[in-house]
């Protein structure tokens, strides 16, 4: 095996314990949740945030400094290449407050834009020091100085009694990103459903955005293009659920993988148990990107698991939010 192949392994198999190392290399950025995700006071709102509150924005997105140049997507796509690996318009994060009147300005950017920084980035870290492309990056949570394409963390919670929540383990084999650890679901890049209507406000918003990866990652449904969401039964009964209080959709938080530079927002979506039963009760325990499980809804339902650092801060976050 050569020496990238080799490191890539090492990351593969090691990612957990590299994100919680690295985490120390920023020793001025805050936590979020007493867990290794990077995050800065802006992002940390004092009470959940209701989706419907949270404004956005799409314009023109500013050039970048100049990075040193690694090529990595194309040599994934020719020594490891994922079985989803596909270079699409993404929305990139500008700027993100969420105290006051919270909001996320968006510009326009790919997927693999973050995939030849950030997973470039966990891969210089684990092959040991220097580390010119995290070097110049600086913080990760500065977000004029790398592109950060946002990712929609969602925790499930079914509110029965008692509650519970759900996980998905991501199969290495299968995705680009975090391979191998624990996530919340469902998660996916903030993108339109496909690249001719990414301008459409339909296409840009989150709740959309997240009925989507429903359906993907809890249903096992292929992913939709051209989404007519006024006329897709399963998007009417949720936003029908969500209009009544039968679901609520909070944002609890932002922050970044101090491993991989993943950007994510962080979400708790509580549904209903009779709601859940009724729209997911044939969520599928395998998808395309790996494996879910239903947990319950306490502090130490996820002990001993390897944690991505967003779904980790995300389960403390809602568990201290919610009193429990």
């Amino acid at each position: 095996m050569d020496e990238w192949l080799r490191v890539r392994a090492h990351l593969r198999a090691n990612r957990y314990r590299l994100a919680v190392e690295a985490a120390a290399r920023y020793p001025n950025v805050p936590k979020l949740a007493g867990t290794p995700l990077l995050t800065r006071p802006a992002w940390v709102p004092p009470r959940p945030v209701p989706l419907g509150d949270l404004a956005m924005s799409l314009g023109a997105s500013p050039p970048l400094p100049d990075l040193p140049a690694t090529h990595y997507t194309e040599t994934m796509a020719s020594r490891d290449r994922p079985a989803v690996f596909e270079n699409r318009p993404t929305y990139r994060l500008l700027t993100a407050t969420l105290r006051g009147r919270p909001r996320l300005e968006f510009g326009h950017g790919t997927y693999f834009d973050s995939i030849d920084t950030g997973e470039a980035a966990a891969h210089e870290y684990a092959a040991g020091p220097p580390t010119p492309l995290r070097d110049a990056i600086g913080d990760p949570c500065d977000l004029t100085r790398r592109p950060a394409n946002l990712a929609v963390s969602a925790l499930t919670i079914r509110l029965g009694d008692p509650p519970t929540f759900f996980l998905h383990r991501r199969d290495p084999a299968r995705v680009g990103h975090a391979g191998g650890l624990y996530q919340v679901v469902p998660v996916g890049v903030f993108q339109a459903s496909g690249p001719a209507v990414s301008e459409e406000p339909a296409e840009f918003s989150l709740w959309n955005f997240l009925l989507r990866e429903y359906a993907e990652e809890l249903l096992g449904e292929p992913e939709r293009a051209g989404v007519d969401y006024g006329t897709w039964p399963f998007a009417v009964e949720m936003t029908a659920a969500r209009r009544a209080g039968r679901i609520r959709a909070q944002c609890l938080g932002l922050g970044v993988d101090p491993l991989t530079f993943a950007t994510d927002l962080l979400m708790s979506v509580v549904i209903e148990a009779p709601v859940f039963d009724a729209l997911f009760g044939a969520w599928v325990a395998e998808n395309e990107e790996g494996a879910v499980t239903e947990h319950p809804f306490t502090a130490t339902a996820t002990d001993g698991l390897p944690m991505q650092a967003a779904g980790a801060a995300l389960v403390r976050r809602a568990l201290a939010t919610s009193g429990r």
